[in-house]
């Protein structure tokens, strides 16, 4: 492996994606998203990758998704779909 693959690698690992591009990458809506992370709604699913906060201002929390643990859940998808 050389060393730009590897630092492509590494930058994939702990890049952290808002919403807008967990939409775009799982191809879920938003609400859909939000689903799958609540313990409380029907499409509940443990397996969805839980957001990280990063930070909060005076109405809301910012969140986004590790792109690593977006792209093992969609592989783990397939392979349970074969």
């Amino acid at each position: 492996m050389n060393t730009v693959n590897s630092s492509q690698q590494n930058s994939q690992q702990f890049r952290v994606l808002r919403i807008k591009e967990v939409i775009h990458l799982v191809g879920l809506s938003r609400s859909a998203i939000y689903d799958r992370i609540n313990p409380k709604s029907p499409r509940y699913d443990e397996s969805f990758p839980k957001p990280l906060k990063l930070g909060m201002n005076s109405r809301n929390i910012a969140v986004g998704w590790l792109e690593r643990d977006l792209i093992q859940w969609m592989m783990k998808c397939v392979e349970s779909n074969n």
